[in-house]
């Protein structure tokens, strides 16, 4: 945890690096780095909204690829140890599935990634497995350009949560 007074003085890399836990896509973290300082955290998650807002197709695969699959939390692809942490908490629904429910959500996940060649990506802070599971089967009616999208929402939803765990400061919104 950092306050955004000491992460606007950080140098560019040491900044770069805090950023890459929370997304994935180099060019939303070099952006982001670009627009320093921020001052305030609430100026900063709405910068974070604005860059993501100019991301393309290669920037979302790219941030969702430094995601585990749903349910497989504690293998994080990328993002080093801050990244896995925090994926194993926003996983935290799926703790008590059963091993029929994680059969079914592997497979769902396989069946997702065939159909549109990333990993489903949803913001599963909050959610139990089942729950999980049925957003996957239902985003697999979606055409491609849909689902991108979509998926690209939950990846800006879960940078957010990240970005407000990383700067945890007194008055923090709490919301995505």
């Amino acid at each position: 945890m950092t306050t955004v007074a000491a992460f606007d003085k950080m140098p560019t890399a040491e900044a770069a690096d805090l950023l890459l836990a929370c997304c994935g896509a180099r060019r939303w973290v070099d952006g982001m780095v670009a627009r320093r300082p921020f001052h305030l955290l609430g100026v900063l998650l709405g910068n974070a909204d604005e860059v993501w807002s100019t991301m393309a197709p290669p920037d979302f695969r790219e941030a969702f690829q430094h995601h585990p699959r749903l349910g497989d939390a504690r293998t994080a692809p990328a993002g080093g140890d801050r990244a896995l942490v925090w994926s194993s908490g926003e996983q935290a629904g799926m703790t008590d599935a059963s091993l029929e429910l994680r059969t079914k959500l592997a497979a769902a996940n396989e069946a997702y990634e065939a159909r549109f060649g990333f990993i489903c990506i949803i913001c599963a802070t909050g959610l139990s497995a089942a729950e999980v599971l049925t957003l996957t089967e239902e985003r697999m009616e979606n055409d491609l350009e849909d689902e991108l999208a979509i998926a690209a929402e939950e990846q800006r939803k879960i940078t957010r949560l990240r970005l407000l765990k990383l700067f945890k400061e007194p008055g923090s919104p709490a919301a995505p």
